[in-house]
């Protein structure tokens, strides 16, 4: 990879990890519901499992599950029942009061197997492998290995502003019914993001 396009994909993975999706979402509410440090392992699973991804579908992985109908629907079909299950986990988080704030966040390991049912994350990868592999540059893996390691350092400091907000709206959501409303509100928004699958 040259300097100018490992340039031109840092300025596509800033763009595409800072931008709304359900891991931002998901970075959101753990910044509401837990503030900025407790949700650290949850931002670096979101980068860093997005990054592994990026690496895998660049290899050809994707090719794989794209080129195969069955695959593709099962991938689909999965990642619909655990957007809709998490999506009601964040929507009722503080129906339990405080047991809910003291519960654990989603951690390093939950964020980054997420990115395997995110629409959003498989949408990136595929066009980022489709449009940044070069044919005349270093081998697959070298390109593989430059996409994931580039990603992985665009998007820490543009997926961190959506922990922050999160951490910054815990000021706003003191009373149980704001915090109920926020959650409801996030959940919601996760669950529309299953149209991408079933569309």
């Amino acid at each position: 990879m040259t300097l100018e396009q490992g340039l031109a994909f840092f300025v596509f993975a800033v763009v595409a990890a800072g931008t709304p999706g359900p891991s931002n979402a998901l970075l959101t509410a753990t910044g509401a519901n837990v503030g900025v440090l407790r949700g650290l392992p949850c931002l670096l699973g979101v980068t860093l499992g997005m990054g592994l991804m990026m690496a895998v579908v660049a290899l050809g992985l994707g090719t794989l599950i794209l080129d195969n109908p069955g695959v593709l629907t099962a991938v689909k079909w999965c990642g619909v029942v655990v957007l809709c299950w998490l999506a009601w986990k964040i929507a009722t988080a503080d129906r339990a009061g405080a047991a809910a704030r003291d519960a654990a966040p989603v951690g390093f390991v939950g964020a980054a197997a997420f990115q395997w049912i995110n629409p959003k994350s498989w949408l990136v990868s595929a066009s980022a492998a489709a449009t940044f592999l070069d044919a005349r540059a270093d081998g697959a893996v070298a390109q593989a290995a430059a996409l994931g390691l580039v990603f992985v350092l665009a998007s820490l400091p543009a997926c961190l502003p959506w922990l922050a907000f999160g951490a910054v709206l815990q000021r706003f959501l003191r009373s149980p019914r704001a915090r109920r409303t926020f959650n409801g509100a996030m959940g919601a928004l996760l669950a529309a993001s299953v149209i991408l699958f079933v569309w």
